[in-house]
């Protein structure tokens, strides 16, 4: 039996701060998502004050500064100013204004009162349900099934969840949410309230008119769907006993019905991106700057700074000198975040300028290690900089990832870029003959003719990145 035993060991290990450890979360955070921790500290910090609305503080710049006694007199004379009661008369047209239309300080209706109010799928299948001869405790069910449907229109919960959140007394039953399912599933628009996209399909298809169609679209929604996407007619042709002809009209009308039925109400979610570096050339030469509409224009308020130096107990203020250091610190990362992000830009643009005068064709090979080297920064901190980060170019806005890829040897010895390789098979795709589509394997044997040695695995990757269908589909259409 082995003996235990206790010793103690010196060993020497590297421990990031907790502070260093949140720079190295904020420094791989988004833009967006960084201007949002910079706001959430100006709201926070006293000592942070946004350039833009700042105010002079002449009038706290005495020794002294505001006391509370000060401050106090200040409400009473504001409150003297008005009368106490008010006449009900005022008091009515002010909310008949705050009811209505706001005017602007001409006169004029103000143009934010004009604008049309967008209708979610929640709000048309509410007023919905206010019309139907529905009991109270009928409409609160079908109202939770609708406060339950995503954005797409589907319902992702299961039922049984759903009865423990439903405030009605005693507790539904599966049976009676069931029903409420059904109501919402009768709305407008056809599909919404959905489990699945085969039962968003069903739910449209009522809508055809030819009998002997909808009979046939029933069944290849119900039992064939995974054809229906791959479109094999002639194996689904076969295994329905029908005429491809028939088969082939029913999925172009099974085709036109809607799998996201929720979409149509509602504002559209579209995701704007926001470059941080900004690529122009000027005198020949390509320049990078930063985005000015990304940079967070804050500053310290040297005022309060000065008068909390000036007054400090350190007894008795130990919270504003936490404030005073953090609001200090977090402008020093500001300024090193913005920095690296604008060393590395730099480097990418000098390794990648023939990229930026002639396209995706002329991207060079280039790893981390190589922009860590030139930046004189780690290869992790440049890998968490190009994360989220966005390059406006003339010929688009690019992640600063893009530009990294490794290199591929060709037949003469040369380095190619995983990017050119993709420029490459997207100008093949595009010259092909639509009735007699490549596959992989002779688009392969096209990029070895060219000189580049690749695999047909590599070849399928890179034309699933650039979201161009199998040979099959391409064939089909």
């Amino acid at each position: 039996m082995a003996a235990m035993e206790l010793r103690a060991e010196h060993r020497q290990a590297q421990a990031l701060s907790p502070r260093l450890q949140h720079a190295v979360k904020l420094l791989q955070m988004s833009s967006l998502d960084f201007a949002a921790i910079v706001r959430s500290k100006l709201g926070e910090n006293p000592f942070l004050e946004d350039e833009d609305v700042a105010e002079p503080a002449a009038a706290v710049s005495d020794a002294e500064g505001i006391g509370a006694e000060a401050l106090a007199e200040t409400f009473d004379a504001r409150e003297a100013m008005e009368p106490p009661g008010g006449d009900d008369r005022d008091l009515w047209q002010s909310d008949q204004a705050g009811g209505g239309l706001r005017r602007a300080e001409d006169g004029e209706v103000s143009a934010m009162e004009l604008m049309a109010v967008e209708t979610t799928l929640a709000m048309h299948l509410h007023g919905q349900l206010n019309v139907l001869p529905l009991s109270p405790r009928d409409l609160l069910l079908a109202r939770v099934i609708v406060e339950s449907l995503d954005d797409d229109g589907y319902l992702r919960t299961p039922l049984e969840e759903l009865i423990d959140i439903a405030p009605v007394e005693p507790a539904p039953t599966p049976d009676e949410l069931l029903i409420a399912l059904r109501r919402v599933q009768s709305l407008d628009p056809p599909g919404v309230g959905a489990r699945s996209v085969a039962e968003c399909l069903r739910l449209q298809l009522p809508a055809i008119t030819c009998p002997e169609m909808r009979a046939l679209a029933v069944r290849i929604v119900a039992e064939h769907l995974p054809a229906l996407a791959a479109r094999d007619l002639n194996a689904l042709a076969a295994r329905l006993g029908e005429s491809v002809d028939g088969v082939k009209a029913a999925c172009e009308r099974i085709r036109r019905l809607d799998p996201r039925p929720g979409w149509r109400h509602g504002p559209a979610n579209v995701a704007y991106v926001i470059p941080d570096v900004v690529v122009k050339k000027r005198r020949n030469e390509w320049s990078v700057q930063l985005n000015p509409a990304v940079v967070p224009r804050i500053r310290l308020n040297r005022v309060y700074a000065e008068l909390f130096q000036r007054h400090r107990k350190p007894a008795e203020n130990a919270e504003l000198a936490g404030h005073l250091e953090d609001a200090r610190w977090t402008l020093r990362n500001v300024e090193q975040r913005f920095a690296t992000i604008l060393s590395v830009a730099g480097a990418i643009v000098r390794r990648q300028r023939h990229f930026l005068d002639y396209g995706p064709m002329a991207m060079k090979p280039l790893l981390l290690r190589e922009i860590a080297q030139e930046c004189g920064v780690h290869e992790s901190t440049v890998s968490r900089v190009t994360n989220n980060k966005y390059m406006a170019t003339p010929s688009g806005v690019f992640e600063l990832k893009y530009f990294f890829s490794r290199a591929i040897v060709s037949a003469n010895g040369s380095a190619c870029s995983g990017t050119a390789i993709r420029g490459l098979i997207k100008d093949i795709v595009e010259a092909e003959d639509p009735a007699q589509a490549l596959s992989d394997a002779e688009i392969r044997r096209q990029l070895v003719d060219q000189g580049l040695t690749v695999a047909r695995r590599t070849v399928t990757k890179y034309r699933q990145m650039l979201h161009i269908e199998a040979v099959e589909r391409r064939r089909q259409r």
